[in-house]
């Protein structure tokens, strides 16, 4: 009986070392089995995430050069919103257009109804505001200062008893102001090239400096030059001086008045295109 129970649990003890061994080989199997289903979800989630990389940096790049086109398309329409014409010509931008009608309502309005062009209102709207800039308001000087614009070369008139005594080339001191006004303009635009002009009556001159008519037109623009270079800073190499003697009248010489005129000296600034048009303002 005794050796009957002995076997019973061996035999028992045995099946159940098959049975865990079994389970155990099963187990590993799964095991072995996941790992490499891991393993290959990895590879493919590596694969797919390097995919996905390539994928924004293209549409990253895709997405810079819509919005550089869609930036370039709004400039330009912005550019053609803008963009006036003067006279079928030369462009004027919207804000330009705004600062030109502000202007055109401070000038004589009866000077603003002989403006019969576009460039007739700019023209007027620069000569406004130059002589506003360089005048001290003062009715001589009103009367002794005219500025006219041809294209885009604005001209300064100056009557020499503002500037001169008669038959002299020495800048008088009462003319400091106005040159110091003159320099600010000139030293405010880096592009501009200005032209001293001067202009005689023809009554003939001659000294022990003076040979005649042309010395003295050019000496006296030569004696401007060496002030706004000299006391106002103005780059020498923006400056010109010329001399025109009596030969460019701006009316006959037939009276004093008219002699007097003539006695002048001009001041030719030569813009760029946006410098011109920035003198509006």
């Amino acid at each position: 009986m005794k050796k009957l129970i002995l076997f019973s649990v061996a035999l028992a003890t045995l099946a159940v070392s098959c049975v865990s061994k079994k389970k155990y080989v099963e187990l590993q199997n799964d095991l072995f089995r996941t790992e490499a289903t891991l393993a290959e979800t990895r590879s493919e989630k590596e694969a797919i995430e390097a995919e996905k990389r390539v994928l924004e940096d293209r549409m990253g790049r895709i997405q810079a050069r819509v919005d550089e086109y869609n930036a370039r398309i709004n400039s330009l329409r912005s550019e053609n919103d803008a963009m006036f014409s003067l006279d079928g010509k030369t462009p004027m931008s919207r804000n330009t257009k705004q600062k030109l009608e502000a202007t055109l309502a401070k000038v004589n309005q009866e000077d603003l109804a002989n403006a019969k062009t576009m460039e007739d209102s700019v023209n007027l709207a620069i000569s406004y505001n130059l002589k506003k800039s360089i005048s001290d308001g003062s009715p001589e000087q009103d009367e002794d200062i005219s500025i006219s614009v041809d294209k885009t070369v604005v001209m300064i008139n100056v009557s020499d008893r503002l500037l001169f005594n008669t038959g002299s080339y020495q800048v008088s001191r009462n003319a400091d102001g106005l040159l110091k006004k003159l320099a600010d303009v000139i030293n405010a635009e880096p592009s501009v090239e200005v032209m001293i002009e001067g202009h005689t009556d023809p009554r003939s001159i001659r000294t022990g400096v003076l040979q005649d008519n042309w010395d003295l037109s050019v000496k006296r623009a030569t004696s401007i030059v060496r002030i706004l270079e000299n006391k106002y800073q103005v780059e020498p190499q923006k400056l010109i001086a010329a001399g025109r003697a009596s030969y460019v009248p701006v009316v006959d010489n037939d009276s004093p008045e008219n002699m007097a005129k003539n006695r002048r000296t001009r001041i030719v600034i030569i813009p760029d295109l946006d410098k011109f048009f920035a003198m509006i303002e």
